[in-house]
């Protein structure tokens, strides 16, 4: 299937490692223009260098947390891109211990992060024949699990946000979507660290999926490439759940 993004130019937040780097690379497999950004600027360099040759990409320091510096970054990719199409708000401060700074850390990153980029991209996006938001949300923020609290209660947000953005947006042909990934396994990631500090959380999570281990962050990536594209040009408000029936409640 052509997903028609060849040319197409997107942002991604937090795309150095993970699942936000999958899906730089996945667009960038598209033949899309990719910008991401991420905090750590020895990452991004590295970042860039190993995908110089799978496509056109660009990395930037940006601290998301940041609203001024995050809105610059929006702007000054627009115009070197000569535009905007797809927004991807990845980042998450993983902040899962409930504690005032965790709160406050879940609200400006995974939540304000989200509502600052849209609302720097929309002048961009306005303008674009195939606009679209996407959101990493996560199956916390659909139902109870050891990570409600600050985590679960952003990504629940970020669900609501979402949805709202899809009504108040549609008249104007921007579509807004949210993916919900289960547990999701890489080196350096959170269940890589969770599998040798706490084994026997990391063995109950895996024995709760039914396919009997964890995704991948490339797994993630292609749905959320396909909501990016024109041939999913119907589908606006969603949440898709990318979880190997991880969660079993019936979405109404």
């Amino acid at each position: 299937m052509d997903l028609q993004l060849n040319g197409a130019r997107v942002l991604v937040t937090g795309g150095t490692r993970g699942i936000g780097r999958a899906i730089v690379e996945a667009f960038l497999d598209e033949g899309a223009t990719v910008g991401f950004c991420a905090r750590d600027a020895d990452a991004v360099s590295a970042t860039q260098q190993a995908l110089a040759g799978r496509g056109d990409v660009t990395g930037s320091v940006v601290d998301v947390g940041d609203g001024e510096a995050l809105a610059a970054w929006v702007d000054r990719s627009a115009a070197a891109f000569g535009g905007l199409d797809t927004v991807v708000a990845n980042v998450s401060a993983l902040a899962i211990p409930d504690t005032e700074e965790n709160w406050q850390l879940s609200l400006n990153v995974d939540v304000m992060h989200t509502v600052r980029l849209v609302r720097a991209a929309l002048p961009h996006l306005e303008r674009s024949s195939m606009p679209s938001i996407i959101a990493i949300s996560s199956v916390s923020g659909r139902e109870s699990d050891f990570a409600s609290g600050p985590y679960g209660t952003a990504k629940t947000a970020i669900l609501g946000y979402v949805s709202g953005l899809a009504l108040q947006l549609a008249e104007k042909g921007i579509r807004a979507n949210a993916v919900s990934p289960g547990n999701t396994y890489f080196d350096g990631g959170v269940w890589a660290s969770i599998e040798t500090g706490n084994p026997g959380l990391y063995q109950t999570a895996v024995g709760l999926n039914p396919t009997g281990h964890m995704g991948t962050p490339q797994e993630i990536a292609a749905p959320v490439v396909f909501l990016a594209s024109p041939v999913a040009g119907r589908v606006s408000g969603a949440n898709l759940v990318v979880d190997g029936a991880l969660t079993r409640g019936i979405q109404v």
